[in-house]
């Protein structure tokens, strides 16, 4: 076991473990760490704990120091140098005249690089851009392409939910969302209902997955043949999920149809079968496939 503390460098980013080693560390603090961008100044989240080895990237390198009033003042001047940095980058892409659509620009710490990250269709060849802006800022520099999910992430806003985004305010790292969980979930596949701001299907999509899947373990499927606690045979009309009840139209003795509804517990079926596709064309389903996210793994991290 090994003692770690985590930290974080952007509101919602990343966790990374590093050694406290003989330093006082508490959640809250603001410490100054290596990294592979160079010396970054950061944001204490869990404090000290013991993590097993193997869930820890080697080799773990420890805070620098506890930041100093010194440190936390040039961390808020870097926070305006990234501002005109910003307004300085977006006049040189104009100049160049390239289509890409600049989202953010960091400072590391020490100033030894500025990253700057935008969005665009396709590849951008941006050499020109690059030793353009190194003649301006003197340090190395850094153009990195990004995802609608990272810019999302970066920018935030307002989901269909009214509140702040999830990726904005709490997800360190997005969790790969399918159209299968809209389908267990029962959820209409209309795009419009089921993307985010980003236009990627929803992350909260994702939270209760888990749920849905052992709920819908339980239960028939619309159409399939059940038996009642009376010995009826019937077929379901609709289910509950949440509630775990079934509404059955079963036939009586004199051959009349009813609806009854039972707890899904008190029901005899076969085990449930593969949920049947929901029939979509090939527009429709394209359309839906576009959603998820083919990005793979967040580029605002540096692992």
């Amino acid at each position: 076991m090994t003692k770690v503390i985590g930290v974080r460098f952007r509101t919602a980013g990343k966790i990374y473990f590093f050694s406290p080693g003989k330093l006082e560390v508490e959640t809250g603090d603001k410490v100054i760490v290596e990294t592979a961008r160079g010396v970054e100044f950061g944001s204490v989240v869990t404090g000290p704990k013991e993590v097993e080895d193997d869930k820890i990237t080697q080799p773990l390198k420890s805070v620098i120091r506890l930041a100093t009033d010194e440190d936390k003042k040039k961390e808020e001047k870097n926070k305006e140098k990234e501002k005109e940095a910003f307004k300085i980058c977006l006049e040189k892409i104009h100049k160049h005249g390239l289509e890409m659509k600049l989202i953010d620009a960091e400072y590391t710490f020490d100033n030894n690089k500025v990253l700057f990250y935008f969005t665009a269709d396709g590849r951008i060849d941006f050499r020109e851009l690059v030793k353009d802006l190194a003649s301006v800022f003197r340090t190395r520099i850094e153009l990195r392409q990004i995802g609608v999910r990272d810019e999302t992430k970066i920018r935030g806003g307002i989901g269909i939910c009214g509140r702040p985004l999830c990726c904005h305010t709490y997800l360190s790292e997005f969790a790969p969302v399918s159209i299968k969980m809209a389908k267990e979930q029962n959820l209409s596949l209309n795009p419009t209902k089921i993307s985010g701001v980003c236009g990627r299907l929803m992350c909260c999509l994702t939270n209760e997955e888990e749920t849905y899947e052992e709920l819908n373990s339980h239960l028939p499927a619309n159409g399939d043949h059940v038996t009642t606690p009376e010995g009826l045979r019937g077929d379901v009309q609709s289910v509950n999920v949440l509630r775990q009840l079934v509404k059955v139209v079963v036939t009586l003795d004199n051959d009349e149809k009813e609806i009854r509804e039972y707890p899904a517990a008190e029901l005899k079926f076969k085990p449930r079968r593969k949920k049947k596709d929901v029939r979509l064309s090939k527009e429709e389903m394209k359309e839906l496939k576009a959603l998820e996210e083919k990005n793979g793994a967040s580029k605002l991290n540096d692992d």
